[in-house]
């Protein structure tokens, strides 16, 4: 079947979230307690060793396919409007985001501003400030810029996940 990488994750997530369940369900039936002078038979829980097993490992065997006609999705195809596949665009958008953190503090700083002064727990007689070394209009418009791009890459990335189709035989 084809689908696009968004159809493939939703699908990846189902298929951990069932064998999750597979495997929760075996947990708590594999194994039970009775006591003394009870019958075991009468609290025994349902449990089937071989059908839960083969169960396991054919949703292993699908999370496997699924996962790996993801990541050959995100190392071969190209976000447009970016030179980079969606692997690599899966590494600039954190950076982005990152550089996007270190503006806003950088913007929101005075060119001059007192120090809160909290030496060992006692406030100090001696003022301190500090200073910005850098141009702080520079730092926002750089601010900008960065959002603006981390907007745009999200789009695009968000529109190539919800477009283009891959190919996956499960």
């Amino acid at each position: 079947m084809k689908y696009t990488s968004s159809e493939a994750n939703k699908l990846l997530r189902r298929l951990n979230e069932e064998r999750d369940a597979v495997l929760a369900k075996e947990q708590k039936s594999s194994t039970f307690l009775a006591a003394i002078g009870e019958d075991p038979e009468s609290v025994r829980p349902k449990y089937d060793y071989t059908g839960t097993q083969k169960a396991v490992e054919e949703l292993d065997w699908k999370i496997r396919i699924v996962k790996h006609a993801i990541n050959q999705f995100n190392l071969t195809q190209t976000v447009p409007g970016f030179d980079m596949t969606v692997d690599q665009m899966l590494v600039y958008i954190p950076q982005l985001t990152a550089r996007k953190k270190k503006m806003a503090g950088m913007k929101g700083r005075l060119p001059k501003q007192r120090e809160a002064n909290d030496r060992y727990g006692r406030i100090s007689s001696v003022i301190d400030y500090v200073y910005a070394n850098y141009d702080i209009d520079a730092a926002e418009a750089d601010y900008h810029a960065v959002a603006d791009e981390l907007t745009r890459a999200q789009a695009a990335l968000d529109t190539l996940n919800n477009t283009e189709l891959m190919e996956i035989n499960v």
